[in-house]
């Protein structure tokens, strides 16, 4: 795999200091971008558990975490309720709109979120948040454009890379792995 890309390390710090939302696309980036259809029509969707615990991480943090995706799915509903997702955007063919609401529902701006994508739809956000960012195996168009390429892939914990990108530069790292490892010992 490739080294993680950062374009221009002093911009791309200052941008994560500014970061408040943190909204992912969901097959891609959250999973392997596979769907698996049994003969009954039962969807079913590949998680990583470590993207799992990264967004409890930001969360624990301060963080608020999202999806806009562009699917529906009662897999990606179940996940992100697991998850304690505070926005849940399916059926996103339109993701512009419901970033726009994402902006007004947590009373941010295009430079307090960062936004993971992996494929064309998601290049109208990509250009427009604070902080863009694709997993490895995201398409050409969008890796070029991004301000972070992790070196995971999607579904293979690119998200969690993240988070701990964005936790670390901020400074808030240490205090939410200690507050997810107190919660863990209380019975």
């Amino acid at each position: 795999m490739s080294e993680r890309v950062i374009n221009d390390s002093n911009l791309i710090e200052e941008k994560i200091r500014k970061i408040r939302v943190i909204l992912l696309d969901v097959d891609g980036v959250l999973t392997d971008g596979g769907i698996i259809i049994g003969s009954k029509g039962h969807e079913q969707k590949r998680f990583d558990i470590q993207d799992g615990m990264g967004v409890t991480l930001a969360r624990v943090a301060g963080l608020k975490v999202g999806l806009i995706t562009g699917r529906n799915s009662d897999v990606v509903a179940r996940r992100a309720k697991e998850l304690k997702m505070d926005a849940v955007y399916q059926g996103s063919f339109n993701k512009l709109s419901d970033y726009e609401e994402a902006l007004d529902t947590f009373n941010v701006r295009d430079e307090n979120v960062c936004y993971m994508g992996d494929d064309v739809l998601d290049l109208i956000l990509l250009e427009r948040v604070g902080l863009s960012s694709a997993p490895a195996n995201a398409r050409d168009e969008v890796r070029q454009i991004v301000d972070v390429v992790t070196t995971s892939s999607g579904g293979y914990g690119a998200v969690r890379e993240l988070v701990d990108l964005i936790l670390k530069t901020q400074g808030k790292w240490e205090e939410a792995v200690r507050k997810c490892r107190e919660a863990s010992s209380h019975p």
